[in-house]
């Protein structure tokens, strides 16, 4: 499983551990991920996602998952949140057409 959050896409970055005597040695920063479940109110189903903290932090800023996906553009979304979002929007349609 890769180290990258689902929504935000943030992963690995890479740089320096530098000691008191400058010596040099690559390391890595590593996001700082959870496996998190969000409930849907469209799909209601929770949705387990792998999403870092900033992630989190941002879906609740917006309104929950659904107002997240739904309002943001889909160049902006990772392939795993296009696949959620596009449940979301298959599930809409089919209320909203047994609606009418």
């Amino acid at each position: 499983m890769s180290r990258r959050c689902q929504i935000t896409g943030k992963g690995v970055l890479t740089g320096n551990n530098v000691s008191h005597a400058n010596n040099k040695s690559r390391r890595r920063f590593l996001p700082n991920l959870q496996e998190t479940s969000l409930l849907s109110d469209i799909l209601g189903t929770p949705v387990r996602l792998r999403l870092s903290t900033n992630g989190i932090r941002t879906v609740e800023h917006n309104g929950g998952l659904d107002a997240f996906l739904l309002s943001t553009p889909n160049r902006k979304l990772t392939p795993e949140a296009m696949t959620v979002k596009r449940r979301i929007l298959r599930v809409q349609g089919r209320k909203a057409a047994a609606a009418a």
